[in-house]
């Protein structure tokens, strides 16, 4: 299993303070006891986890910029047509994808294009499933120019848990499909805004794999 780079970092803390726990648990208590071999397996057990979240799978795309793919793992929460207030202020088919803590969180570009904009805004932290989430809390833009659809917009949007969004845009970058957009940690959503009249594929509550579903076309 291949470990995303976001992850050294804190895994390296992780495995320190991990480490400094049971050290401290021994040095008061040397006697073994069951507690002890419990306080072990939890150790263990909650460093596996933390791992699993940082795991950066390798999944290659053949490039169809007449259809949307998912831009990250997860279940689709939002499925709407809204305003987008940031960039278009005007309609658009909003479709979000909630990433759990046991989820992949890194993200990818739905489609090719150029970049023509790119934010980060600080923010809240509300649940990444609370309807003002794309609005309040901790978010990335991202516009890109496509071929097919025009302007097209994905926002990277933190949640109660996540505390640190990742992304590697850059304007005037040209990018492909299925490139790595960015990382979000623990626990999360992708939001992707779509010109009315476009196709969607999925359906609310629909769990989706980023670069392997396809969520949207051409109507």
């Amino acid at each position: 299993m291949k470990i995303h780079r976001e992850g050294y970092t804190t895994l390296v803390i992780v495995i320190v303070l991990l480490a400094a726990t049971l050290t401290a648990i021994n040095y008061f208590n040397p006697a073994q006891t069951p507690v002890h071999y419990v306080a072990y397996a939890a150790a263990v057990v909650f460093y596996i986890f933390i791992l699993r979240f940082f795991r950066d799978p390798q999944r290659i795309v053949d490039i169809d910029n007449t259809q949307i793919i998912a831009p990250a793992d997860g279940k689709v929460v939002v499925l709407e047509e809204t305003i987008e207030n940031e960039y278009f202020k005007d309609k658009r088919l909003q479709v979000s994808i909630f990433m759990s803590p046991n989820n992949v969180h890194k993200n990818w570009y739905p489609l090719s294009g150029i970049i023509n904009y790119y934010r980060h805004h600080a923010g809240k932290f509300l649940v990444a499933w609370h309807p003002k989430s794309s609005e309040l809390n901790e978010r990335t833009t991202v516009v890109i120019q496509t071929e097919s659809y025009g302007e097209i917009l994905v926002r990277q949007v933190a949640g109660a848990v996540a505390q640190r969004i990742v992304c590697y845009a850059e304007e005037s970058e040209i990018i492909d499909q299925g490139e790595e957009m960015g990382f979000i940690k623990f626990g999360s959503r992708v939001d992707v805004f779509l010109p009315p009249g476009t196709k969607v594929l999925v359906k609310k509550n629909q769990k989706v794999k980023g670069c392997r579903d396809v969520i949207a076309k051409l109507g």
